[in-house]
């Protein structure tokens, strides 16, 4: 029996040239540039909409305490620069861009990575990966909401009459939205970028036309004056916290969406740009404020004269459904990597672009999320009551993140215990006062992301003991592979011309759709091929790596084929490349053989019995491997058996 590992891509010769050195400097540069451009819109749509309403959430919590009107403003201003500067620009700028799991970054990227460095899979690490994409994910449904909300209300400063528009305008582009994501968004992506910019030089337009109301707003750059305020505030601080968090909140998109920028570009469009707006945005609402304190009603559309009201309200909407739209292309990213890793059932990916991998629709959460969306809209009416139920999702996975960062530096970067622990207990520190300052409000709203990430959790939970019982089922019902082979060898089945591909989750057990093809029609093709197919903990699996190819006798082969947990898996196209003699995969004649299991609730179980329902319940919702493994469906057969589970 040999092993045989294939390759999809040949290899070529490098040649270069003195002449085409420069042609590829120059593109390069240009690539560069590009993914600068295009991280403004996908990375930092989030963050580049918290000044609409982070300053007036935080005035407004304030309000109370021994110190005065200024002392406040100037108080909440040095928590905002201060907050962005430690949290953003030194946490994830300068330090967890760095953990890339190949490129790639995201909660569960972190979560393989520090699986890795430990050298096995352990409960804790798993822990915290679920909680933190579950907490991502509750995030994504906060961020349309809240964000198109806060940019409609401005319309209340273009005239009064639009106040009874602002919840069905809101409604109607959260619809639009959502409707438009099955049609993709390559051609829409390209925009995002160059509308960003114009938004965050308003940004900064708007803050530096202020500077001059009262110039005392530059001891905001001063971290005493942020102490100072919180000594001075004491338990109404923590609240002011809950609010001055905002203003990072899409700080996880950074790492999130590391693997489409990469480091460089990222790095680069929040410290030549964004930093600096968003700064100068913050600080000229202070020195307006400190000027007229009765336009802390909403110090962001206030900043702009009248005239430029509607323009500055329609170009915040369109950047807050950008923002919209990079959460929820992250929230489609995060679902597929669950679905890749098995925590979830397989459900229907759709890829959108032909050229961007990263672009791809899942219909079932994608309406999942809408309805998520529409519910907080009309449960909470405004931006501020969701102001409460924001904090809490983001504290939550910026903690998670500082967690499984810890193991990565210590383990995998070799960095002592101690050393690690000195470099980290600043940020640990940070984000357990804005967690428990967020945890506040629990109350208020702050249940909506717990709630929703609790579910999540318990559905990852139960997909996982589930399939393992059910996993445990069907291996005391199967054959080995050898046992079959055997048997079939001795025994006088007819051969037909082909090939057939039986896809199994097990490689030594002979699979339950080929035991019933013997059973039913007393043959079995010519050329027979086991195949199992992987998941790998790397967000890509090199082509070289891809296929794995054993023969065991003249009519039966294994082959094991391997995904990355950020690819889609397409069957057809990874066995293509195969060149065995006798098999033929590429032959329209080849059939992909597939077992439907219908999976019912034993009468006793394993399993709780709501964990037994729910768990039969969620297989319901899984899409056939046919559609999942991309097989066409002129080359699949499909036999059915029935478990209980």
């Amino acid at each position: 029996m040999n092993d045989i590992r294939v390759s999809s891509s040949s290899g070529k010769a490098n040649t270069t040239n003195h002449s085409s050195s420069g042609h590829h400097h120059s593109s390069g540069v240009m690539a560069f540039w590009g993914l600068v451009v295009g991280s403004l819109g996908v990375v930092y749509g989030d963050i580049g909409t918290s000044p609409l309403y982070v300053f007036r959430t935080a005035i407004a919590s304030a309000t109370g305490g021994d110190i005065g009107f200024e002392e406040n403003v100037i108080g909440i201003l040095s928590l905002i620069l201060w907050t962005l500067t430690i949290s953003v620009t030194i946490k994830y700028v300068c330090l967890i861009l760095r953990a890339d799991n190949n490129g790639e970054g995201g909660t569960l990227s972190l979560m393989a990575l520090a699986q890795r460095a430990i050298g096995r899979q352990t409960f804790s690490v798993f822990i915290l990966g679920v909680l933190g994409a579950s907490l991502f994910a509750g995030d994504a449904v906060i961020t349309p909401a809240i964000s198109v909300l806060s940019a409609v209300e401005g319309l209340k400063f273009v005239s009064p009459q639009f106040s009874n528009y602002v919840l069905p305008l809101t409604v109607v582009i959260i619809i639009a939205l959502f409707v438009l994501q099955s049609k993709g968004t390559a051609k829409v992506g390209q925009l995002f970028g160059p509308i960003m910019i114009i938004w965050f030089l308003t940004l900064a337009l708007g803050g530096i036309s202020h500077l001059a109301d009262s110039p005392k707003i530059l001891w905001a750059l001063n971290p005493a004056y942020a102490a100072t305020f919180l000594w001075h505030k004491g338990a109404l601080g923590i609240l002011v916290l809950g609010s001055v968090f905002l203003a990072v909140t899409g700080g996880e998109a950074l790492y999130a969406d590391l693997g489409h920028f990469r480091r460089g570009p990222i790095q680069t469009a929040w410290i030549g740009l964004v930093f600096p707006c968003l700064g100068l945005n913050y600080i000229g609402q202070g020195a307006m404020l400190l000027a007229n304190p009765d336009t802390a009603t909403d110090p962001f559309f206030l900043l702009f004269p009248e005239w430029a009201t509607l323009p500055v309200v329609l170009l915040a909407t369109m950047a807050t459904i950008i923002a919209s739209q990079a959460t929820i292309t992250g929230a489609f990213s995060l679902f597929r990597q669950a679905i890749q890793l098995r925590l979830l059932p397989r459900l229907v990916v759709r890829q959108t672009s032909a050229t961007n991998q990263g672009q791809i629709y899942l219909p079932q959460i994608n309406y999942l999320i809408l309805s998520g969306v529409l519910f907080l809209v009309l449960a909470f009416r405004s931006s501020d009551n969701l102001a409460a139920a924001y904090g809490v999702a983001v504290t939550g996975t910026e903690l998670v993140t500082t967690s499984l960062m810890f193991i990565v530096i210590n383990k995998y970067w070799k960095l002592s215990t101690v050393a690690t622990t000195l470099m980290l207990i600043p940020f640990f520190l940070l984000e357990f006062v804005f967690l428990s300052a967020n945890l506040s409000k629990v109350l208020e709203g702050g249940y909506l992301p717990l709630g929703l990430a609790t579910l999540l959790c318990v559905t990852m939970w139960t997909w996982m003991r589930g399939t393992k019982v059910l996993g445990e089922k069907i291996r005391a019902e199967d054959t080995p592979i050898d046992t079959f082979i055997a048997s079939t060898m001795k025994s006088e089945l007819k051969m037909t011309k082909g090939t057939a591909v039986y896809l199994t989750s097990n490689a030594e057990l002979a699979p339950t759709a080929l035991l019933h093809v013997v059973k039913h029609f007393g043959a079995i093709h010519e050329q027979n091929v086991f195949l199992t197919v992987l998941t790998s903990e790397l967000p890509n699996v090199p082509d070289a790596e891809r296929v794995q190819f054993q023969r065991l006798n003249d009519h039966f082969s294994k082959a094991v084929v391997t995904f990355g947990f950020m690819e889609d898996p397409n069957v057809p196209l990874a066995l293509s490349y195969l060149d065995i003699a006798g098999v033929h995969f590429s032959d329209i004649k080849t059939s992909y053989v597939l077992s439907r299991r219908r999976i019912k609730a034993a009468h006793s179980s394993e399993l709780p019995r709501w964990q037994d329902n729910y768990f039969v319940n969620l297989t319901r919702l899984s899409s056939n491997a046919a559609d999942y493994f991309q097989i066409p469906i002129d080359q699949s057969v499909e036999i059915g058996h029935q478990y209980l589970v």
